[in-house]
């Protein structure tokens, strides 16, 4: 009986986690929800923009589309070496061009 109850229950677990689990977004989805994020003028100023900027996008790189997923971690992982206090220089500089591609790669996908 404590095993079909621990199935039963272990069932119900893999059940709701999966109910909870978000649908992937298309390549047009992901770029709706990107141009609101980037149409926004207050993400562009400063750090607190950049701050703003990279917590929008986290949730929908989650779901993202596979063609704007790398897209999307390389602007994010931008982000977070520059809004640091003290951010590695050589590191961001390493990181500007995955940043630089990403925008291309948004362009080409978005426009």
């Amino acid at each position: 009986m404590k095993k079909l109850t621990t199935a039963l229950l272990a069932a119900g677990l893999v059940l709701s986690a999966s109910a909870c689990a978000s649908p992937q977004l298309t390549t047009a989805e992901t770029c709706d929800r990107i141009k609101t994020v980037v149409s926004n003028p207050a993400n562009s100023v400063g750090k607190t923009g950049m701050t703003r900027l990279a917590n929008q996008i986290r949730p929908i790189e989650a779901v993202s589309s596979d063609d704007l997923k790398p897209a999307l971690r390389a602007i994010l992982d931008y982000t977070d070496e520059s809004i640091r206090d003290s951010p590695d220089t050589e590191k961001l500089n390493a990181l500007k061009a995955d940043y630089e591609q990403a925008g291309s790669t948004y362009t080409k996908f978005c426009s």
